[in-house]
């Protein structure tokens, strides 16, 4: 009997035969081979993804932030090879001008974060507070964003707590706003006397937030002069944008900056290849006081 729709047969043969089809395609040259498959054991698996014995399967990140390591490369570096200090930092969202974000000095510590982790060594960085206190019903510079003065101190104690659950034995704040110093002293002082006994190390350095010296290091030792650092009256600085840069020079504006013949600040103009070398010397200053610091502290504890 002779097929009322031809076409409809035909289309039906083909579209069986595709899987066939594509399962017989070869690799193409170059193309990477599929991944194998793999049944984990049964307690390796969802809601325990691993579990305390697995062997790390991968070769360590170069990465002193706890929110960008995996939970292998956190247990590995504060048990195995000994990372038990930690840094909490408490930065600010303010009004910063034309030209910065915001984030002004949750971006600097980004960078000098990074850098006295390094530099003190076996130190890992918590995730950023990029809130400091002030009054919530307040706050009407279009984005600054506070936290009431308990809600910031619940922050730092539950993340302090946090850390030393986990095995860390130093915990040191570091905050960069003259506006956080108080309260980062306040609720290192109360764990110290909470956790009195207990072999751990609760500190405020506030050597850190040290933007005379850093001005005055940038004058008299880089060269870089800069007179009047409130002489555009933005709260913007040479030295902090060059710290900024670092992280990127997109939080400065500096390529619109450069359209409109307006890269510069309190009378010095931002060459970006000096800038972010002047930038990193900074940074490096900032991370050899607060690590001086640092130490300075344990010597005494």
């Amino acid at each position: 009997m002779q097929a009322r729709h031809p076409h409809l047969v035909l289309g039906l043969i083909l579209i069986g035969l595709v899987p066939l089809t594509l399962s017989a395609q070869t690799r193409r040259p170059g193309q990477p081979a599929a991944p194998p498959e793999v049944v984990r054991p049964a307690d390796q698996r969802v809601p325990a993804p691993y579990n305390y014995e697995m062997v790390r399967p991968v070769a360590m990140a170069d990465n002193v932030w706890m929110s960008e390591l995996t939970i292998l490369e956190m247990r590995d570096l504060v048990l195995t090879y000994g990372y038990t200090t930690a840094l909490i930092l408490n930065g600010t969202m303010e009004s910063n001008g034309p030209y910065l974000t915001t984030g002004k000095h949750n971006h600097v510590l980004k960078v000098t974060g990074d850098a006295t982790a390094r530099t003190l060594g076996e130190t890992l960085v918590a995730p950023i507070i990029m809130l400091d206190s002030g009054d919530p019903n307040s706050t009407e510079t279009p984005g600054r964003l506070v936290l009431s003065s308990e809600t910031l101190k619940n922050v730092l104690r539950d993340m302090a707590t946090s850390l030393k659950s986990q095995g860390f034995k130093e915990i040191f704040f570091l905050g960069d706003s003259g506006s956080n110093q108080r309260t980062l002293g306040a609720v290192a002082d109360e764990l110290t006397a909470a956790w009195s006994g207990d072999d751990i190390l609760v500190a405020h350095i506030p050597e850190f937030y040290n933007y005379r010296d850093v001005l005055q290091y940038q004058n008299e030792v880089l060269g870089k002069v800069e007179l009047n650092k409130d002489l555009d009256g933005y709260h913007d600085d040479y030295y902090i944008s060059s710290i900024i840069m670092n992280d990127s020079p997109d939080h400065i504006r500096l390529s619109q900056r450069q359209a409109v013949s307006l890269d510069h600040i309190n009378s010095l103009y931002i060459n970006e290849d000096e800038a972010l070398e002047i930038g990193r010397k900074l940074i490096q200053f900032r991370a050899d006081a607060t690590v001086a610091a640092i130490q300075k502290v344990r010597g005494a504890s």
